[in-house]
């Protein structure tokens, strides 16, 4: 066999078992966990500025991400509440505060249909020496395979064999404080209830740092919508404000962000944060 008949095969090879992708750098903002691999994200947060009526919250998570950030001791969060109350934002703004102010920190999101992964997205992790937080969005268990998933979750948090390395904490944000649904009709249709009920508030206790988000009032969310007209430069009627959220039937600030929204496209305006 020749040289060229040789090359021939080695290109035949190559082709049927791709090169994998190179990893990719570990000084970026931010991730996503994508078919097994890192793969790095646009990060564009929030100013926390403009996160208003949440105050107590933001104090709350700022702190202890600020702690984790300096390499001192900081804890898991669960942040639990109302839908669009800004849980998933403050996760990142707090993180887009921090690097404005020279901390290396990196957040890393996963699905949560991906919790099965953690230990391989871990094992990439614990070769960092920059502190990351993982950040699990919009958690919840209320498929069959729930109680599997809480275990696996729970086995992460209590140092298990899957175990976060030590410059990893984890953030997770849910519409629920316990991770379980509100009645026996939304469970699972498991041999022993009692036991799906007790190993996800067992899951809700593993984490250090629980944070609610509640249902605001009506001065609280036009507070919220004064902070982003007035950063974006717009003005908006109090009235008109409050017929938009009652159209939609809720009060938070991603309601608020979209009223903005509203106003900006009403007067032929374009934003640079969405």
């Amino acid at each position: 066999m020749n040289e060229i008949q040789l090359r021939r095969i080695a290109d035949a090879l190559d082709r049927m078992v791709p090169v994998p992708p190179a990893a990719p750098r570990a000084d970026c903002a931010a991730y996503v966990w994508q078919h097994g691999r890192l793969v790095v994200a646009d990060f564009a947060p929030l100013d926390l500025d403009l996160l208003t009526g949440i105050d107590d919250q933001k104090a709350l998570l700022v702190a202890n991400t600020g702690r984790h950030a300096a390499g001192h001791a900081a804890h898991d969060a669960l942040l639990w509440g109302s839908r669009g109350a800004g849980k998933s934002a403050l996760v990142k703004s707090s993180i887009g505060r921090l690097r404005a102010k020279g901390s290396d920190i990196a957040l890393v999101e996963i699905a949560a249909g991906e919790i099965a992964a953690l230990p391989d997205l871990f094992a990439i992790l614990a070769g960092w020496s920059r502190p990351v937080i993982v950040f699990l969005d919009d958690l919840g268990f209320d498929s069959t395979d729930g109680v599997a998933a809480a275990r696996a979750l729970r086995s992460v948090l209590d140092g298990g064999s899957a175990a976060r390395p030590g410059n990893v904490r984890l953030y997770v944000t849910s519409n629920r404080r316990h991770v379980i649904a509100r009645d026996i009709a939304e469970q699972d249709s498991a041999i022993n209830m009692r036991d799906v009920v007790d190993d996800r508030l067992a899951l809700a206790d593993r984490f250090g740092l629980s944070i609610g988000f509640h249902v605001c009032d009506q001065a609280t969310w036009l507070a919220m919508v004064d902070g982003y007209a007035h950063k974006m430069g717009l003005t908006f009627d109090p009235q008109d404000a409050v017929s938009f959220a009652t159209q939609r039937g809720a009060r938070s600030g991603r309601i608020a962000w979209h009223y903005v929204v509203e106003l900006a496209g009403r007067a032929g305006r374009s934003l640079t944060q969405s």
